[in-house]
């Protein structure tokens, strides 16, 4: 087998849907003839866990833990001193009025850890890997970012050894990530993260993002070819999914909710609708599984309307996860709110795809999931100020609830794991 070395921080037990992409990848690279050899942090500090996924590390693969030091354990001592007994991630991500401890706690966190809190892991990996690499007959590395800290391993890797070929993976933007316009950069920060993010575009052998318009930036930004695997599902996930009909018509959101990523528009269709039909709040039930940020369940609960039949469960994890897709009638897609969404093509709407339950998505309709909705006809995508329009699609898909009407979803087999894994081996047997 041809060797390959992964540098990602998101690996099992870590959950969400950061690690699912290189995790589905390693567990297909043996089957196309690669070896992969996995470096992955020893003790993280991970947001969600979810030890099911560890039955997805093929036998080929050999997984290296080195150790981390993050300020976030710290952070969160600081954070009950202050009062915020569970803080989560989600209510970080802010466009709105701050408290004092969030105004500091974010300016110390965007520009005294640049790229990112992670950024403490590149000197010792780097030299752990120069021997590692050389030892072991390894001269072909991915990075996958974020955390883009992970890049800049990659980039001191190839300076020392200009032989080694290095593919930088990017599942999100860098400097043009709008999570970076919540963090009170200052100009000097952003230069920064503008050149480190330009010197691994132009060193790196070869470039890989996820989505179309996330390409075209990233062309524009190094002068030079950037290649497109997107997100998509491992279609054994799916093989065993038995499908029943709900007892209530249920609409079910999966990952993260924050202030860039707003359900509002749909509660307030939701809400309209149980105002006109008061039988509509006994027979429905919408659920968000995983991070919710405290300001939109404190916006739920006041409204008694929408508390009737809201609920808020914690992640759990995908093999449970998987189950649910079988009893929901509607799947819930909010995108970012900001000005790369048209490039936003997160990697739950391909587990929607897979699921076979039509996609309720709120976001530009001009953009690249809004092409991938249209390509596969497995939903439909609403703008953010279209309550109407989310009202009578809500409306539709109750209708056909209610009278036992199943919706064809179009062939969506392009997304599969393994034909990305293909698409990847492409790309390390042209290097």
């Amino acid at each position: 087998m041809t060797k390959v070395l992964i540098i990602t921080y998101y690996w099992p037990p870590s959950g969400g849907s950061g690690v699912q992409r290189w995790l589905k990848f390693v567990k297909y690279l043996p089957g196309f003839g690669w070896k992969p050899y996995v470096v992955a942090p020893e003790n993280p500090s991970f947001t969600i866990q979810d030890k099911s996924l560890l039955h997805d590390v093929p036998p080929e693969a050999v997984v290296i833990r080195l150790p981390i030091w993050e300020p976030y354990h710290a952070f969160f001592k600081l954070s009950r001193l202050f009062g915020k007994k569970n803080v989560k991630q989600s209510d970080f991500v802010s466009t709105g009025k701050r408290s004092l401890f969030q105004q500091i706690s974010t300016w110390v966190r965007g520009n005294y850890f640049i790229p990112d809190a992670r950024i403490f892991w590149v000197k010792p990996s780097v030299t752990f890997l120069e021997k590692y690499l050389t030892e072991n007959q390894l001269d072909k590395i991915v990075t996958t970012g974020p955390p883009h800290s992970v890049h800049l391993i990659g980039l001191h890797l190839k300076k020392r050894n200009p032989a080694l070929i290095w593919i930088a993976d990017f599942r999100d933007p860098w400097s043009e990530w709008d999570l970076l316009d919540t963090l009170s950069l200052s100009s000097s920060t952003r230069k920064k993260h503008q050149r480190l993010e330009k010197q691994v575009l132009q060193v790196a052998d070869r470039v890989i993002t996820i989505a179309p318009y996330h390409v075209q930036r990233f062309e524009t930004l190094s002068g030079r070819k950037v290649d497109l695997i997107t997100n998509g599902f491992d279609e054994h996930d799916f093989s065993k999914i038995v499908y029943t009909k709900t007892q209530k018509f249920t609409i079910r959101h999966v990952g993260i909710v924050d202030e860039l990523r707003d359900p509002r528009p749909v509660m307030e269709a939701l809400k309209e609708i149980a105002a006109s039909d008061s039988g509509f709040s006994k027979t429905v039930t919408v659920e968000f599984i995983g991070n919710v940020n405290s300001s939109f369940k404190e916006f739920v609960a006041h409204d008694p309307a929408l508390a009737s039949f809201t609920k808020f469960i914690d992640t759990i994890p995908h093999d449970q996860l998987l189950k649910l897709y079988g009893e929901t009638d509607v799947q819930l897609l909010v995108l970012a709110n900001t000005a790369i969404a048209p490039g936003n093509l997160p990697g739950k709407m391909f587990e929607y795809l897979a699921s076979g339950n039509p996609i309720l998505a709120v976001g530009p309709t001009a953009g690249d999931a809004a092409d991938v909705l249209k390509l596969t006809k497995s939903g439909k995508i609403f703008e953010h100020d279209d309550v109407e329009g989310i009202k009578i699609n809500i409306l539709n898909a109750y209708d056909d609830w209610t009278n036992d009407v199943v919706q064809d979803v179009g062939n969506v087999s392009s997304f599969t794991r393994k034909n990305l894994t293909n698409q990847l081996v492409k790309i390390l047997d042209d290097l």
